[in-house]
């Protein structure tokens, strides 16, 4: 069966079963931390797929992934129990990506990615989000991410659209225009 239909249907009833216990909020930045987990720690993907560790380890793994220390809601306790009795651990990432892309579809919300070669302060990514809310009429998310092999400069990604005013493109660039113009003159 396809991964994509899978975990569109697990993603559209969490969310269905989320809405109408009132918690849907709560559910999306628990499964936003959770996939913040499995990107970032790719062991806990590989830990999820080893049939040696038993589910209630899993469970265990996958609501510290999400909460931490803290208790994870009953919905998301709930929902992580019904992919384990159905033995569907494995797509448990591609069912996160699609319940917040379904999540922000319905709350409109848009999410970005601003990559820099030194952090930003928290005023400049507040101002960043305000000024493309106000330009998509939507709620921002923006994600940064410190690169120093832009080397100076930002690359701003939207939806599918990328600005890259980044030092090392503009370089590559100008590189590109004196090869260029010295193989006319040869």
């Amino acid at each position: 069966m396809d991964i994509g239909i899978v975990s569109m249907r697990y993603a559209k009833a969490l969310l269905g079963y989320a809405r109408s216990t009132g918690k849907e909020d709560v559910v999306y930045e628990e499964f936003k931390s959770l996939m913040r987990s499995l990107e970032s720690h790719p062991e806990l993907k590989v830990a999820l797929q080893n049939p040696v560790v038993s589910d209630e380890e899993k469970f265990s793994l996958i609501c510290t992934a999400s909460v931490g220390e803290t208790t994870p809601s009953e919905e998301f306790r709930r929902f992580i129990a019904l992919v384990q009795k159905n033995k569907r651990d494995d797509l448990l990432h591609f069912i996160c990506h699609s319940f917040l892309s379904l999540y922000r579809n319905s709350k409109h919300i848009g999410v970005a990615k601003l990559t820099t070669a030194v952090p930003v302060s928290q005023e400049v990514e507040e101002r960043i989000r305000k000024s493309a809310s106000t330009l998509l009429h939507a709620r921002m998310e923006v994600l940064t991410e410190v690169n120093p092999s832009i080397e100076g400069g930002f690359i701003f990604d939207i939806n599918d659209y990328r600005l890259d005013a980044s030092v090392a493109t503009q370089m590559k660039r100008v590189k590109q225009q004196f090869i260029d113009k010295n193989r006319r003159i040869v």
